[in-house]
């Protein structure tokens, strides 16, 4: 099992006991593998969700750039409620685990069709 399988499995772990959530294997591996080599930093791999600036920047570069939806005060909304679901304490938000819940959220998943 590769490094990227291991990262998975501790996504699909994170979905289901954090979250609440059943993930859909196949679309978080394409999630995961869309984060690109972001997932082996161990800065760039979580999401800061207290830092308005990291927030700015999964708006920008995921929510706007690759779904390809319009800005609006909705995006924000979306990216609070995931990090909400997420759980605030939580200290390690991965960025692909909140990178599914927001393709989810806006039903996207055909971007990784």
């Amino acid at each position: 099992m590769g490094k990227r399988d291991e990262l998975i499995a501790v996504y699909a772990d994170d979905l289901k006991n954090k979250c609440g959530m059943t993930p859909d294997m196949d679309l978080l591996t394409k999630v995961t593998i869309g984060c690109g080599p972001a997932i082996y930093n161990a800065d760039a791999s979580t999401v800061a969700g207290s830092q308005p600036a990291e927030l700015e920047t999964v708006k920008n570069n995921f929510l706007i750039k690759k779904l390809g939806l319009s800005d609006s005060p909705q995006l924000m909304e979306a990216i609070n409620s995931v990090i909400e679901v997420y759980g605030k304490s939580e200290r390690n938000k991965y960025r692909a685990v909140v990178y599914y819940m927001l393709t989810k959220h806006f039903n996207k998943e055909s971007v990784y069709g």
